[in-house]
């Protein structure tokens, strides 16, 4: 019989241990939002918050309830440029590292 885990645990565990793995996954959802997939930066982000800041810090940090960033980091939430901006700044201040924006032109 095959033994499986939960693959949001094995992230967890990926993420507190590897503070690297930690910031190609803010770099990752920063990425998706910037082209077009909204629902898998959202789920992102939510794997990074759970596994760094969590949630009731981040609602005490960023003064929302915990239940409506838990809302709006899920694959169907609706968070605004205002909160994302809250929890991108929350999550580089735990990561300890600064975002950049780099235009790369297509040819």
């Amino acid at each position: 019989m095959t033994v499986t885990r939960d693959v949001h645990e094995t992230i967890q565990e990926r993420i507190q241990s590897d503070p690297e793995f930690a910031t190609a996954l803010l770099d990752e959802a920063i990425s998706l939002f910037l082209n077009g997939e909204p629902e898998t930066a959202r789920l992102v982000l939510r794997d990074l918050v759970n596994s760094t800041v969590g949630f009731e810090e981040l609602a005490v940090t960023v003064n929302k309830p915990s239940k409506s960033l838990h809302r709006m980091l899920s694959a169907r939430g609706n968070p605004t440029m205002d909160n994302l901006t809250k929890i991108f700044h929350v999550l580089q201040q735990k990561l300890n590292v600064n975002l950049e924006v780099h235009v790369i032109t297509q040819t």
